[in-house]
Formats: structure tokens, sequence, C-alpha cells
């Protein structure tokens, strides 16, 4: 079988850390168990040497307490998020400068009305503008909110303010992580330089296969070249350069349509599910089995990507045992990790085959779809 160049037979495998004591080890290990933890017992313990680790450093008081807040913070996101765990949410990002009489705003609040009415909750940085227009169209019930903490803004939109599904971040890094990590799709609307640090960061992302494929929409007022102005440049100076792959812009699309940007989302998932690796290996979760003929033609069209063929398979054994969407069909394939704007490509085709759902069918699971996922370096560990 040829192996193409930049193909990763596997990533080695990194070490289980260690307080470099055995007693010491032994004691965090104790620890646990007195606690009664016996789920993810080896990740808590990790966290507990990295901890022990850090305090013998010894550490900065700064850096001990960027390591503290980051902590608290994500354990109050998470805690926050997971009694949604199995509702798809889509992430608006925006300027919190759009006023309330701007067509941007209407357009944002129509698109969230939209989303909600189809399932989706809706998930915004919970500020002014575009954050409170998201709310407002999606509804209380359906928003949940990621605030930062900024001395210049008042703090919450009213709309969320005291609500339980609003969460206060004092950085930035840890309030993109919350923003993506939980959400199955994106829409990105015009704005700032905070706009357009989120929306290039989940192009990074994406680009990299550090999070999963997810449909991205960039959502113009009608007749708006905010966009388009963008694409333009990325097309004639970072893709010119050879910075980026010109398949690397079919991670995302652009439209001025609400229409489109939600009918974006939901045929992204009229049939692809998700996907992980296992060793070499990747699955890819659908919800209806392609056929013979289907799989040779997708084989061969994708031949630049990927090693060997796309073949149907039961689950493989990490998935049976992580009870991971066991019930639904997958493929797999040897995926050479790099050409992720190809691979959305080949999602793309998924969802047309004509054993695919019919369009417009609403999918028998949709839950969590695509997120910041670990299952992603399977290998890894």
């Amino acid at each position: 079988m040829p192996h193409h160049p930049g193909h990763h037979r596997g990533v080695p495998k990194r070490s289980r850390p260690t307080t470099g004591d055995a007693a010491v080890d032994e004691r965090l290990a104790a620890l646990l168990a007195d606690l009664g933890v016996t789920k993810h017992r080896d990740l808590l313990f990790d966290i507990l040497v990295s901890s022990t680790l850090l305090a013998l450093d010894p550490p900065d008081r700064l850096d001990l307490k960027i390591v503290g807040a980051a902590l608290q913070e994500m354990r109050a996101a998470f805690g926050m998020f997971a009694p949604y765990a199995e509702v798809p949410k889509a992430t608006i990002f925006g300027s919190a400068r759009t006023r309330e009489d701007d067509p941007l705003y209407t357009h944002t609040r129509d698109l969230a009305k939209g989303l909600a009415d189809h399932g989706w909750m809706v998930v915004t940085g919970a500020g002014p503008g575009i954050m409170a227009a998201g709310m407002e169209g999606a509804g209380v019930e359906r928003s949940i909110g990621v605030l930062i903490r900024l001395p210049f803004e008042a703090g919450a939109n009213e709309l969320i303010a005291g609500d339980d599904k609003l969460v206060e971040m004092k950085y930035f890094f840890t309030r993109k992580l919350m923003l993506i990590k939980e959400s199955a799709a994106f829409i990105a609307m015009p704005g700032g330089f905070g706009t357009l640090d989120e929306t290039f960061e989940l192009f990074t992302l994406v680009q990299t296969g550090k999070a999963q494929l997810a449909p991205i929409v960039l959502l113009d007022t009608p007749g708006g070249g905010y966009w388009q102005g963008l694409e333009a440049w990325i097309e004639r100076q970072v893709e010119a350069a050879g910075l980026i792959a010109a398949p690397d812009r079919s991670l995302y699309r652009i439209t001025d349509s609400v229409e489109e940007a939600i009918d974006e989302i939901e045929t992204f998932y009229r049939n692809y599910h998700s996907m992980r690796y296992v060793g070499d290996r990747l699955v890819i979760r659908l919800q209806a089995p392609p056929s013979d003929a289907e799989l040779d033609q997708l084989s061969t069209e994708f031949a630049d990507i990927i090693d060997g063929p796309i073949v149907a398979t039961d689950p493989l054994p990490p998935e049976v045992a992580g009870h991971d969407n066991v019930e639904l069909p997958r493929v797999a394939c040897r995926f050479d990790r790099h050409g992720f704007g190809r691979l959305r490509a080949l999602v793309d085709e998924l969802n047309r085959l004509g054993t695919a759902p019919a369009p417009g069918a609403k999918p028998p699971t949709i839950g969590h779809l695509a997120r910041v996922d670990e299952r992603l370096d399977e290998s890894a560990e």
C-alpha cells in the first residue's frame, strides 16, 4: 500500500505524568481513592501531579494566579454546560458595538430565532450588540452566555444577567475555549478585532484538526461586503503566497441569507455525525450506511488525502469500550491528517450520497456532534 507524503502512521504515546517520587504519587492516588473518585481517575491524577510539580518549581505568584483562575473558570463553565450536553448548540460571534437600529442586529435576531426553531441552543458572549440580538432571537430558554469581564463594559446584557446559563470569564483564552468547545456550528457576523480573533482561531483549530469539522458560516447583511472583502484578501494575499491551500477556503461558507446559513448548518449534519481517530484510522460516523459503489467512488475521488480505500466498518474496540455512538453506521480510512479542507469536501460528498437521508430530514441523532475533543487525538494517549 503506498505511503503518501506527510502521512502519519501513528502519534508517539506520551508518558504518564509522575512527581518523580513514588511515595508522593501513592499519596495522590490515595487522596482520589479517599474521595471516592472512580471515573476518569487517571486524568484527575495527572492534574494533581501537575499541581504538585507546580508547587515545587517554585512558582511565580502571577503564574499561579493565571493557573488558578483558569481552572476555576473552566470548572464553572463545564458545570454550566453539562445539563445541555445533548442539545445541539450554535455559537454566534459578533460585535458588542452593533446598535439595535442596525440591519445587522435584526439579521442576527432572525438567525437566532431560526436556529432555535430548528432545535438549536444559541451560545454568545453575553454582552450587548450582536450578542444581545442572538439571545433576543433565540429566547432566554435557548440561550447560553459566556461573558468576558472588561473594565469598560457593564457586564452581561439584561436578557441573560442572573440566569443559570451564564458564566463569566477573566481570560479571553478560557472564554474562547468555551465558546467553541461545546458547539456544533458557528456563525460569525461582521465585527471588530474580537470577532476576527474568534473567527480566525476557529479557522485554525479546524484547519489543523485540533477541533472536529463543523459548519462555519460568515453571515453578512443582504448585499453587504464585509466577508466578501475578507475572502478576497485571503485569496489574493494569503492563498496566493502559499500560506494556505486552496481547499482551506472550503472550511467556511459566506452568505448574506439567514435561510442559507441555517441550511448550511442543517445540511452538514444530514448524513455526517462525527469522527474520531482510532490508532492510524479515521472513523467517520454517519446517519445511513453508504453502498459499496459509493465508497469506491469516494476512495478514488479523495485518494489525494487517504492511504487506501474508504471502507465500512463495525464500531472499533475503543468505540465499543467508550459506548461512543456504537449504534451508528461508520466508515474508516487512513487520512493524512493534513488536508482538512479536502476532508471537509469528503464530508460534503457523504451528505450528498444517494443513500443519505432525504434533504431536510431531521437526523435521528444530533447530540454532542462537534467538539474540541481528546478523541481526535486518541492515538496520542
